[in-house]
């Protein structure tokens, strides 16, 4: 079962993946093009071309998760960026909206206390 915690960190690849690519090649991506480490527990999120397939990416200590999912009809959004980003960090709520198919222009939030570092 999937479980989308708030203490871990969650990596968007900005660029269409292949849906074919297994994980070493999604750990070659994270690595050799992101600069990050695969090892550091955090999921990297891959979406195809046509925003109907995602591919999450985990290490778990032992060994590496993947979670696949492709939607027989509709579409996942990207969340908008910058261009020249080839990754983005979104919260746990982002990416379960992602996955949800929540229209992310129309997401309002209300004012929260957030304690800084």
């Amino acid at each position: 079962m999937l479980h989308l915690s708030s203490s871990c960190r969650y990596y968007l690849y900005r660029h269409a993946t292949d849906m074919r690519k297994g994980i070493d090649s999604l750990c070659g991506i994270v690595t050799n093009e992101l600069q990050l480490n695969i090892l550091s527990g955090s999921v990297f999120i891959f979406i195809n071309k046509n925003h109907n397939q995602i591919k999450l990416l985990l290490w778990e200590g032992d060994g590496f998760s993947v979670y696949y999912k492709r939607l027989e009809k509709g579409t996942y959004e990207m969340p908008e960026t910058a261009i020249n980003e080839q990754v983005i960090n979104i919260s746990n709520e982002l990416l379960q909206h992602i996955l949800q198919g929540v229209f992310l222009q129309s997401i309002r939030k209300r004012k929260r206390y957030q304690q800084t570092a």
